[in-house]
């Protein structure tokens, strides 16, 4: 998590990658700044990591954040704060309040998307099935300014 190896970086977008996410350039985060937004979000709030990339690019003057790096950092941050649950720190990145785009939960987030829904739960949000996936209902309402 703390190995930053030479990030932040910003970058041209390249040609291949512009088909997708337009001309400009694009920061590559270093993972401690995912985890540093991460971090920011209060009770009973949530942010996305869409919400994310937008705070990482405006940081580094970058059109775009990494939606790949970024979203390898969260999952890291998480099971770093999970690691350091597990060994009884009281304070720990609130992994939780992170959802995917949509207000989606990240089932990939330690204990999946039904420990996630819990931790929310816990502090208030209210989690709804929609289809095969958990959101929390009326999502924008309760985002976290980054």
């Amino acid at each position: 998590m703390h190995d930053v190896g030479g990030y932040p970086q910003v970058k041209p977008i390249d040609e291949r990658m512009s088909k997708h996410w337009g001309t400009g350039t694009m920061v590559i985060p270093a993972p401690t700044e995912v985890d540093e937004y991460m971090q920011q979000v209060p009770r009973g709030k949530v942010t996305t990591v869409n919400d994310i990339r937008a705070a990482l690019a405006y940081r580094h003057g970058a059109t775009i954040a990494c939606p790949i790096t970024t979203g390898i950092f969260g999952w890291i941050a998480a099971n770093a704060a999970e690691e350091q649950r597990q060994k009884g720190a009281a304070q720990i990145t609130p992994y939780w309040r992170t959802l995917k785009t949509g207000g989606l939960l990240n089932e990939k987030y330690p204990g999946g998307a039904e420990a996630q829904k819990r931790a929310l739960e816990s502090e208030g949000l209210v989690v709804i099935r929609k289809g095969r996936n958990y959101v929390v209902q009326n999502y924008k309402l309760v985002l976290a300014k980054l």
